[in-house]
């Protein structure tokens, strides 16, 4: 498959065919627009998050689910959004999501790309999972800015020093794109679509059921966690110069 037919499914990379920069980012923009016309589903925290959703499709290993919220100043500024999603956005997440225990760096290829080991817990009897992904993050400056980030499951399998950074455990795979932009009203858009499997024994029917609901709570994780952190960097900055 050229690079120009690119498609985002949850069927994992080979790192020796990991895909160039600008198709992956190409292929996410495609995801991103068909979002437009996806099922509308429910909406959650007060009305904030907009859910919807597409079935399974012919190349699709899995149903894909959307979300999509806007943000004031007082919310989450562009910068501080792309800051903590565009930027070790594995790291950050952790800080974030309960689910996330461990996060492993396997190899920052570039800037902008990162290969991510990252363990998840979930209530028994689910055992471990292990997610490892490709991030891809570019930030268009030009107004209004945008930033994407684009998370792809890798197959580390063939390098061993990958593999021994990797976690150890059940694998599941998972894909996702998102979008930060700023509107003409002052506020930023934040849409993610993802498509994802736990892998295991676990039918792909109950783990989509609660796709919707479990997606839109990040945000308010994140939220809680950027109003509980903010100042906290900047005090420890002056601090560090004072003394």
């Amino acid at each position: 498959m050229s690079e120009s037919e690119l498609y985002l499914s949850i069927t994992p990379v080979k790192v020796s065919e990991i895909p160039s920069e600008e198709a992956i980012i190409k292929a996410g923009k495609q995801i991103l627009e068909s979002t437009m016309s996806w099922k509308q589903g429910k909406t959650y925290q007060h009305n904030k998050v907009k859910t919807f959703s597409r079935s399974k499709g012919p190349k699709d290993g899995a149903g894909w689910y959307c979300r999509v919220s806007e943000h004031t100043k007082e919310d989450a500024t562009f910068d501080e959004l792309w800051s903590k999603l565009g930027e070790n956005k594995a790291e950050n997440e952790m800080q974030f999501i309960p689910e996330i225990k461990t996060v492993t760096l396997i190899e920052r290829i570039s800037p902008t790309q990162t290969i991510w080991s990252l363990e998840y817990h979930f209530p028994p009897p689910i055992s471990p999972r292990i997610f490892t992904v490709l991030h891809t993050a570019v930030l268009s400056t030009e107004s209004p800015r945008t930033g994407i980030i684009v998370s792809i499951p890798v197959d580390v399998s063939e390098n061993a020093e990958y593999v021994k950074k990797e976690a150890k455990g059940a694998k599941g795979r998972y894909v996702a794109v998102e979008r930060l932009r700023e509107l003409e009203d002052g506020k930023v858009e934040w849409r993610m679509a993802t498509s994802s499997t736990p892998g295991g024994s676990i039918p792909q029917f109950i783990a989509e059921s609660s796709m919707a609901s479990t997606i839109s709570r990040d945000v308010t994780h994140f939220l809680e966690w950027l109003h509980k952190n903010r100042g906290k960097e900047q005090t420890s900055t002056s601090g560090d110069a004072a003394a």
